[in-house]
């Protein structure tokens, strides 16, 4: 049995639309998700508690899906099970998005639960190589591209960010903490020239069977309105959400979408 652990965006909802079999929804409590509702929600103090829950319910698999908060422990709220996990929820609630989920991971798998990506659980939600949109890359966009890629791997050795805009060679804007949505508002307040693109791809250590990136078609409006000429995400890299409407949205905004090989 597969337990969804949601968080908030539309990758949960889209996930479990897509499972045969209807996983059972969990939330952690101050992530819940924003279009499924969760069967079952547990605060980070008693994640032991939790687990043993999910055990004695059959579940076997655990995907994790969606955003999730980093909240304060309270330590007055610290159950027994979860006692001995105390250092390694510190070390992950201390460490970078990665290292974070890291911990997490080997907490689930510690406990005899197999932790599957969402792209492995539901294999169409990733892209192949290749440009659906009828607007095209440019000549300026390849070297854009590979100029993103570089970029997106200098900022995964200090664990930030997944995606970086980039117009003639340069860097306008790099993800922070606050997400791509966030990125791509700030640019689009900025008068500073229109053109370029928007680079998404995962970190290249990263584990992948969460935090995995992923757009939709909020993404391709937002680019847009920040005056950039197209999208390129890694191939088989970056969850792609309502993918005809994104390629509509494309077409509609006179964008492209490029997944292109991992460099």
């Amino acid at each position: 049995m597969l337990a969804l652990i949601a968080g908030q965006g539309a990758l949960p909802a889209e996930l479990a639309h897509r499972l045969k079999d209807r996983p059972l929804v969990c939330a952690m409590r101050g992530s819940e998700p924003d279009h499924i509702e969760a069967e079952l929600t547990f605060r980070l103090e008693q994640l032991g508690s939790f687990i043993a829950r999910l055990t004695a319910s059959g579940v076997t698999e655990i995907c994790l899906a969606g955003a999730v908060r980093r909240p304060a422990i309270d330590p007055s709220e610290i159950d027994a099970e979860t006692m001995p996990l105390v250092p390694i929820l510190q070390g992950a609630i201390a460490a970078g998005d990665d290292g974070a989920l890291r911990a997490i991971i080997g907490i689930f798998e510690q406990a005899g639960l197999s932790v599957r990506a969402a792209h492995e659980v539901a294999p169409d939600l990733l892209m192949g190589e290749g440009v659906p949109t009828e607007i095209q890359p440019g000549e300026l966009d390849r070297p854009d591209a590979d100029r993103g890629a570089e970029v997106v791997e200098a900022m995964s050795r200090a664990d930030v960010g997944q995606s970086c805009a980039i117009r003639r060679g340069q860097a306008i804007s790099v993800e922070n903490l606050f997400g791509t949505d966030w990125m791509l508002r700030a640019l689009a307040q900025r008068p500073d020239g229109t053109g370029g693109l928007l680079f998404k791809a995962p970190k290249p250590d990263q584990d992948r069977r969460a935090d995995l990136p992923t757009i939709g078609p909020q993404t391709v409006e937002l680019a847009a309105q920040a005056g950039l000429s197209g999208i390129v995400l890694e191939a088989g890299g970056v969850i792609v959400l309502s993918q005809d409407e994104v390629i509509e949205t494309c077409n509609r905004l006179g964008l492209f979408l490029w997944l292109r090989p991992a460099a």
